[in-house]
């Protein structure tokens, strides 16, 4: 199999990793992980018990990506960036005595084919990262974000439109946005953008 995992990464038997891939220098995928092909796992990047990647997918270095989150294909998550997985985290009970991993319920983050989040962003379960979606960098989401959106700030808002090129797209009439690099054809409506088929 085509893999590259280098020596001091922390790769679980059980894993599962795609063809092509590369997980780097103090990396950790735990049990039950899915890594698609062409997947590129950076320095000293978690990736948590059961999460599923698909295909092209780049963790930056000290990214962290708890479980139960999902990335589609062609995600990019950039350094230092954390997707959380408790609603109420606590390291107690109120009894005094120490959680254990059956003591709460696991939320997720999910990114949508495409999806990029800037770094040092924190993504706070569960929360839905749309299709084509731009976090910008130190961003804190706390709710979903929709296809085509360019979000920044605490808590993250939308502050433009952006194509599948990650350029912010320019508006060509009421209703109608071009994407400058490729020249694609958007329309929003209510809030919601989609790709005009050609």
């Amino acid at each position: 199999m085509d893999v590259r995992i280098v020596d001091s990464a922390d790769v679980a038997d059980d894993a599962t990793i795609g063809t092509g891939s590369s997980i780097w220098h103090l990396a950790q995928v735990r049990e039950g992980a899915v890594l698609g092909r062409n997947c590129i796992i950076g320095r000293g990047a978690y990736v948590g018990t059961g999460v599923r990647m698909g295909d092209n997918c780049k963790l930056q270095n000290y990214a962290l990506v708890y479980e139960p989150a999902v990335l589609e294909a062609g995600v990019f998550v950039g350094p230092a960036v954390v997707f959380t997985n408790d609603h109420f985290p606590r390291a107690v009970s109120p009894d005094g005595s120490l959680k254990r991993g059956d003591d709460w319920e696991a939320v997720g983050v999910t990114c949508r084919e495409g999806a990029s989040i800037g770094a040092r962003s924190v993504c706070v379960a569960p929360v839905t990262i749309g299709r084509w979606a731009l976090v910008a960098a130190g961003s804190v989401v706390t709710k979903d974000v929709p296809d085509f959106a360019l979000v920044a700030g605490v808590p993250a808002r939308r502050l433009r439109w952006v194509g599948r090129a990650g350029v912010p797209l320019e508006q060509r009439a009421d209703g109608e946005w071009v994407c400058p690099q490729t020249g694609a054809i958007y329309h929003e409506d209510n809030e919601t953008l989609t790709e005009v088929s050609e």
